[in-house]
């Protein structure tokens, strides 16, 4: 494939490797535009940790993931890695960002234009450094999720690598699975209830990210029979809970920002039921990928439709709304959009 002219610098979180081993939202959508741009002949450079995998270049300051390794400090980890793109500005035509707030303090201080990828608002105290650089360039990953006051220059969803995720054989699959974060927002003591209620086994994979919460409102219900928790997994053991999903269930508790496990097990054939807050209406279709629901008792009568959802249906849609080709095709109008300026 011919290649572009233009430079790009993908600065990559340094929290995990890129892509992440396990955990990782934000570093698996860098990991997959970098992808997605060096297939389509672009020339990049991927600011990421030293122990990252990719086939684009790969600069790093820093060795290893501030998660992954406790002895680096994560200030300073974060501080050298921005700088470090900053400082190489002018080696770059654009810096694509997923850095959230951090890199804008730095983004006046070159000529090198910036595109943020905004993954998320983390809190109402964020925010006004997001409206002293507004005037930026800004891309939302669900149209639910934005700010007043940002220059957004699209919406592009977030795209998986659709050759992970194999469709599952079409079974009879009575297990229930939660996939994602340890944390009030993302309703896993919701999921428990669904699961209690319905009588089906529940699975719960992720990382803790409240330990108070994991210890009070999820470890009590783990007995290993009706409920379930396989820590931190990777592709693979994704793979083996899809295998045997009846749903996953999202039942989160806060306006979803985007979402990539919902597309992911969509990937693989298996329905989402999912809280119908933020972005769960853009990446599910009701009805026809899984089912949007407003509590646990729609959650509970929503197991009784799963049989409504035909598997191929809902990689379908995957393939034609959250494939890395539809994601990068997205970036690429942007940043003609920023080049003709």
């Amino acid at each position: 494939m011919a290649g572009h002219k233009e430079r790009i610098a993908v600065l990559s979180p340094v929290a995990w490797r890129t892509p992440p081993r396990q955990y990782g939202a934000w570093e698996t959508v860098a990991s997959n535009i970098t992808e997605g741009l060096v297939a389509r002949g672009w020339d990049v450079t991927l600011f990421a940790t030293a122990d990252s995998v990719t086939t684009a270049r790969l600069h790093a300051v820093v060795e290893r993931g501030y998660e992954e390794d406790r002895s680096v400090d994560p200030k300073v980890a974060e501080y050298r890695h921005i700088s470090e793109v900053f400082e190489h500005a002018g080696d770059f035509d654009l810096i694509h960002s997923h850095y959230d707030f951090m890199a804008l303090a730095f983004s006046r201080l070159v000529d090198t234009p910036v595109l943020t990828t905004v993954h998320g608002f983390s809190s109402p105290q964020i925010m006004p450094i997001y409206q002293k650089y507004g005037d930026g360039y800004f891309v939302s990953v669900s149209d639910s999720d934005r700010a007043p006051g940002l220059n957004y220059l699209a919406t592009v969803y977030n795209g998986i690598d659709i050759s992970l995720y194999p469709l599952r054989a079409a079974d009879s699959a009575k297990e229930l699975i939660f996939l994602g974060r340890i944390h009030p927002d993302k309703g896993v003591h919701l999921a428990i209830e669904v699961a209690l209620r319905s009588g089906l086994p529940l699975v719960i994979a992720g990382i803790i990210q409240d330990t108070a919460y994991f210890e009070q409102r999820v470890k009590p219900h783990i007995d290993g029979r009706r409920v379930s928790y396989a820590g931190p997994v990777g592709i693979a053991e994704k793979n083996s809970l899809f295998a045997r999903a009846a749903a996953l269930l999202h039942l989160n508790t806060i306006p979803e920002r985007f979402g990539l496990v919902l597309a992911e097990a969509n990937c693989a054939g298996v329905p989402v039921i999912a809280m119908d807050l933020g972005s769960c209406r853009e990446v599910v279709e009701d009805g026809r990928t899984g089912f949007l629901v407003k509590d646990v008792e729609e959650a509970v009568k929503a197991l009784d439709r799963l049989p409504q959802i035909e598997p191929a249906a809902c990689r379908r849609r995957v393939e034609e709304y959250f494939s890395i080709e539809k994601m990068v095709e997205g970036y690429e109008r942007v940043y003609a959009m920023i080049f003709e300026r």
